[in-house]
């Protein structure tokens, strides 16, 4: 079995063809459509764009997005896709380690064990990876530049929003 290596030009490869940037690189009007705005790489949901309440969608439809393709609504609720970028404030993954990373996309849950992820996070698919991609994902160089994240990407703001639609996310407060 040949062995790849975890060199960035590997990792960079990981994350663009596991469609990390999908969601979590905020998306610019283009001339052939969305574009992930890569001055903005995986800052998630950016906070000039809050979002006061679930999208309403008729049949037969069952989900809505942003503009930037990083907030969705539908009938779990309204997620956001969270800032990988490094940044000590706003980067999620500055609470996980390595093992929590892998465990989260193996199992659905929030450093593996808490809260679930919510849709459309394709964790069923990427957890399928092997550990060693999954560990050369997480060890990734993001942009560095620092993103700040307001209220439209607060989970206590998903937690409002879904509570007041009655739906139980398990998404609580992270920031003091």
């Amino acid at each position: 079995m040949v062995r790849l290596d975890r060199t960035i030009s590997f990792r960079t490869y990981l994350v663009t063809t596991g469609l990390c940037h999908d969601c979590h690189t905020p998306s610019v009007a283009g001339p052939d459509g969305p574009a992930p705005d890569m001055k903005r790489a995986l800052s998630g949901h950016p906070q000039d764009i809050p979002v006061k309440a679930p999208a309403v969608v008729s049949e037969p439809w069952v989900a809505a997005t942003t503009a930037t393709l990083t907030a969705w609504s539908g009938p779990w609720g309204v997620s956001f896709s969270a800032n990988l970028t490094p940044d000590p404030d706003t980067g999620v993954l500055r609470d996980f380690t390595e093992e929590q990373f892998v465990r989260t996309l193996r199992t659905g849950r929030h450093q593996g064990q808490g809260r679930e992820i919510l849709p459309p996070m394709p964790w069923p698919w990427i957890g399928k990876m092997t550990d060693d991609d999954l560990k050369a994902i997480f060890a990734s160089p993001a942009d560095p530049r620092r993103e700040e994240q307001g209220a439209g990407s607060d989970p206590a703001q998903a937690v409002m929003i879904n509570r007041s639609r009655g739906r139980r996310t398990g998404r609580t407060p992270r920031r003091s």
